[in-house]
């Protein structure tokens, strides 16, 4: 962790945190967290798709995770105070979140909208991440989060070919929850930092998250979200341990590479979901995303390899 981090996380007052003009190098324990994140957070998303992907097995999800966190908070150091302002931000930008990605995808294609949420967002971060953390990229990392983000736009174009995109209200919706990814991976960046345990902020920004989330099932059909919660235990347990374990690496990442380079790298995750979906779903991998795959990879090998 940057040292002036650091020492601003054990003090509840500060208000600025001191970030260094010129960002490191992406350390290999923060690469190979990151790159374990994808792979759980791809995981997690096949076994929804698989199950049929309905909005219900989302929320079970985000029970599931805080069902975790209450087991865990006991036994894992607790966050500072200083940070339980961002705790609030992103538990209310995570139900956007939620809200405009069920609203992006019943307004248009999933393969057209889906890109367009995942590859923008590092983009609008290493943007602002200048002026907003005071991390300056490297020429290297400029060019890897280019060409991880390049290639995960270019899938959107091969949604466009191959299926209809849907009306301008989807892909107004994928860009708007764009701009909300952008937005919590800086609160959560910053929140992460100050907290002096990135554990403790990781469970209780999804405990936070599950109050709106489950509450809200709960109001307009408890009878129906618990009887689909016994039959689908076991997908609110899974996928709330793999989606606590992703999160929390990469903001434990965060705590020790710059947040633009971390939130590029984690979009490799799409990389895990095409094998996947390859391989479980039984889903056609042509050229063209193969050739978006291999884009992908060379931004991930160039953020790793930048000064």
């Amino acid at each position: 962790m940057y040292p002036a981090i650091r020492r601003a996380a054990c003090r509840p007052s500060v208000r600025v945190v001191p970030f260094p003009t010129t960002a490191p190098a992406l350390p290999t324990e923060a690469l190979l967290a990151v790159l374990a994140g994808a792979l759980l957070h791809a995981g997690w998303n096949t076994a929804l798709k698989a199950g049929g992907g309905s909005a219900s097995d989302a929320v079970l999800v985000v029970a599931g995770s805080a069902f975790i966190a209450l087991l865990l908070l006991p036994v894992v150091p607790a966050p500072s105070l200083a940070s339980a302002p961002y705790l609030c931000v992103t538990a209310v930008l995570h139900v956007a979140y939620f809200r405009l990605l069920a609203a992006a995808y019943r307004e248009g294609a999933m393969s057209h909208a889906y890109p367009l949420m995942r590859g923008t967002p590092p983009l609008l971060v290493a943007l602002c991440s200048g002026v907003l953390l005071g991390e300056g990229l490297s020429a290297g990392a400029w060019m890897g989060t280019l060409l991880v983000c390049g290639g995960i736009l270019g899938l959107t174009l091969l949604g466009r070919r191959s299926a209809p995109s849907g009306s301008w209200r989807g892909t107004a919706c994928a860009l708007a929850n764009a701009l909300v990814i952008a937005a919590y991976t800086v609160v959560d960046g910053i929140g992460v930092r100050l907290s002096g345990s990135a554990a403790g902020y990781t469970l209780w920004g999804f405990l936070l998250l599950s109050v709106p989330m489950v509450g809200g099932s709960l109001l307009s059909d408890a009878r129906g979200f618990l009887s689909h919660a016994r039959r689908r235990w076991m997908v609110a347990l899974a996928g709330g341990a793999a989606s606590i374990a992703s999160y929390g690496l990469a903001l434990w990442a965060m705590t020790l590479a710059p947040i633009a380079v971390v939130a590029a790298l984690r979009e490799t995750s799409i990389l895990f979901a095409m094998a996947l979906a390859a391989l479980v779903l039984k889903e056609r991998v042509g050229p063209v995303r193969l050739a978006s795959g291999a884009v992908i990879v060379l931004g991930a090998a160039s953020l790793r390899l930048a000064a």
